[in-house]
Order: C-alpha cells, then structure tokens, then sequence
C-alpha cells in the first residue's frame, strides 16, 4: 500500500480552500498516498480541507492527514502521519486501532523504534537540501537512506528535496516510495508533473 508517488498537499504551497481540487490532480496524475500538511492553520479551516480532499479522493488514493489524529478521524482519513514531537504513536494507535500510522524519522535510532512501536511505515529525511521545512535536519543523503531502509522492515518514505532529477536516484536505495512537495505544488502543470514522476520512479 505504501509504494509509489506520497503526495504532500502543503498549505504554504496551496490554500486549504484549493486543496480539494489539488487532491483531485495529484490522484489523476497517479499519486498513491496524498497527505494535507497545514502547520499552523486554524482546526474549523483544516477539517475543511481535509473533508474536501476525502470527497474529492473517493479511494483513487490513500489520505493521511499530518500531525492531528483528530482531523483523520474526523475526515475519514485512512491514516495520520506523525512527527517525533507529535502525540505518541501508541496512543494514536489506541484512538486509531486500523488506521495507518506513519512516523517521520531523522536517524536509525528513530527508524527502529518506530518500527518497535508499530508503525505501519516510517518517512526519513531530509534527503537532500529542502525550502519545505526551514527547521529541517541536515541533509542525509541517499547513502544514510539505503542503510535504513536495509535495516528496518517497514515501507520507507524518502523526503526532502526530492526532484524529478534524482527520484530514479532515491527509488534505488530500496526505498518504498518517495515523498514529493514543492516539486509538483510549484508546477504549472501539477496533473503533469505528478505523471512524469509517478512513470519515473516505476522503472525501478
């Protein structure tokens, strides 16, 4: 379940009033997994948003929603995802008993305890320089990111600055999927760009 293009629908990217239709493209493009990130953003306008991306999706992808377990189970969002300052994963578990559950790590330390507390896969990153995040780690590079991925048997979710001119690059480290913002938010086509990606990282 977790392969392919993972979708990030950033509200510094996209206004949470866009993201319906933004979820609309990404799906159309061929992303698998389609997250709403809205750090900072009021809850009324982020349940919002999320609702219109699960209408909008109706299953041609999976929707997680970032950081708030309230708004997934709210949404009927199929998983949430989880920052390390973010509410524990065994008490999102326990709201969320079959949900996915995805955790974002930084290090083989944070990769395997999230696969001991049962995380249904783990994003690691930043791979590369990223405008995304302006709090964002060091950049690891693929050759941290193919030790992880050895090393952990969870879907690994490659993030940060990650392009269409080194997506084939982080696909063949062994990892699952790869997760992609600014890239295709800032595109003029974004249905397009998705597409190109989406056929790229599946000649693996």
């Amino acid at each position: 379940m977790i392969s392919g293009l993972y979708a990030i629908i950033d509200s510094s990217y996209i206004s949470l009033e866009a993201a319906g239709e933004c979820a609309e493209l990404l799906a159309a493009g061929g992303a698998r997994l389609i997250q709403l990130r809205a750090k900072g953003s009021g809850s009324a306008a982020m349940l919002k948003a999320a609702q219109d991306i699960r209408k909008a999706l109706s299953g041609k992808a999976v929707f997680m929603v970032n950081d708030r377990v309230d708004i997934a189970l709210l949404s009927g969002a199929e998983g949430v995802h989880l920052g390390q300052e973010d509410i524990p994963l065994k008490e999102a578990r326990r709201l969320m008993p079959s949900s996915i559950i995805g955790v974002s790590t930084h290090n083989i330390e944070e990769a395997k305890r999230a696969e001991g507390e049962g995380a249904d896969y783990i994003s690691f990153g930043p791979i590369f320089p990223t405008v995304t995040k302006k709090d964002a780690d060091a950049p690891k590079g693929v050759k941290r990111l193919r030790e992880v991925a050895s090393k952990v048997d969870l879907p690994v979710v490659a993030i940060g600055g990650i392009t269409i001119e080194n997506a084939r690059q982080v696909m063949e480290t062994g990892a699952s999927s790869v997760a992609v913002i600014s890239e295709i938010l800032l595109a003029p086509d974004i249905r397009g760009k998705v597409s190109e990606i989406s056929a790229l990282i599946s000649m693996r």
